[in-house]
């Protein structure tokens, strides 16, 4: 019979979180394809749309889940409305910038934003949670951040998109870490309180005074289906960054930007400069690094669990 160590519970947490992670990296890395389809409707539509389609998506779940004691219990928090208040205004924001990039052609400084993204994330986790970093790792840092830096300076013109998206996106997921609200509860929160604005949006026309449902089928599919688009991958976010330490989330974090960086150059022939060819090595670079690691640090660690449990 196997006995259970101590670290099991912990490792199945953070397996979880890691299958979690990928899963939403990887959805992300490939929505500017989606966004492209609607790129005849105005990006504020499309948000509008989002969270109208994706409101009406999670009430679905929340039913299935069994969750509304989980939603009355953050209503009923002070604390905790006010903090989801301030977390659905940075994912609107985040939302309605990140369309606005890759419907205007520069899928490039959206992802330039997410490079940034992990890096904001490890020093967060490092400087507000007090998560510890190895010196290994404190280079993989300083390499990705030369890299970006790299980037940045053949960027300049749209670097206030990149920067944006990175400060938003970082201090939501911070700030979803430290709320104790379930991902599927705190998600349909978030996205109640941006519903009124958004149906009293599609409601007056929007801003071309389009048909709300789109000017043919094909769009109004596509328009319907940005439920679906936009919860799965954000609930699997706040999944991961529930289970994992913040810094493992942000080297993640590198795996959508990549994704959306190969589809602006192979796909939407966006320029592929020298900075970029750099930008890209550095980063990689520093994934393995610290990936490399952490992986050393876990199975130390492992170890000295493991003696410990021996020796008593």
């Amino acid at each position: 019979m196997n006995v259970p160590t101590p670290q099991q519970p912990a490792d199945s947490r953070v397996r979880a979180g890691l299958l979690y992670g990928l899963a939403a990296y990887g959805l992300w890395g490939i929505l500017p394809i989606y966004f492209k389809w609607l790129k005849a409707v105005p990006s504020i539509d499309i948000v509008a749309h989002r969270i109208v389609w994706s409101l009406i998506v999670l009430i679905i779940l929340v039913s299935l889940a069994r969750a509304w004691d989980q939603i009355r219990s953050a209503v009923r928090s002070r604390k905790a409305m006010a903090m989801l208040f301030l977390t659905a205004l940075l994912i609107g924001t985040n939302w309605l910038l990140y369309v606005y990039a890759i419907n205007s052609g520069h899928i490039l400084a959206g992802s330039l934003g997410y490079y940034l993204n992990p890096l904001a994330n490890i020093l967060l986790g490092r400087f507000i949670l007090k998560e510890r970093l190895t010196r290994l790792q404190w280079t993989a840092v300083a390499i990705a951040a030369g890299g970006i830096a790299v980037l940045a300076m053949g960027a300049l013109g749209t670097l206030w998109i990149s920067l944006t998206l990175c400060f938003s996106f970082a201090t939501y997921g911070l700030l979803r870490k430290i709320i104790h609200v379930e991902s599927l509860a705190g998600l349909t929160i978030e996205t109640a309180l941006l519903f009124p604005l958004a149906l009293g949006w599609l409601l007056v026309g929007g801003s071309e005074g389009r048909p709300m449902f789109g000017t043919n089928e094909q769009e109004t599919m596509l328009l319907m289906a940005a439920g679906i688009v936009s919860t799965v991958p954000l609930l699997c976010f706040t999944a991961a960054a529930r289970r994992l330490a913040y810094s493992t989330v942000g080297m993640l974090q590198f795996i959508a930007p990549t994704s959306q960086f190969l589809l602006a150059v192979a796909v939407y022939d966006e320029p592929f400069t020298t900075s970029h060819a750099i930008a890209f090595g550095c980063i990689w670079t520093a994934l393995v690094l610290y990936v490399s690691s952490m992986i050393r640090d876990r199975r130390l660690q492992a170890q000295q669990e493991c003696s410990e449990l021996a020796e008593s």
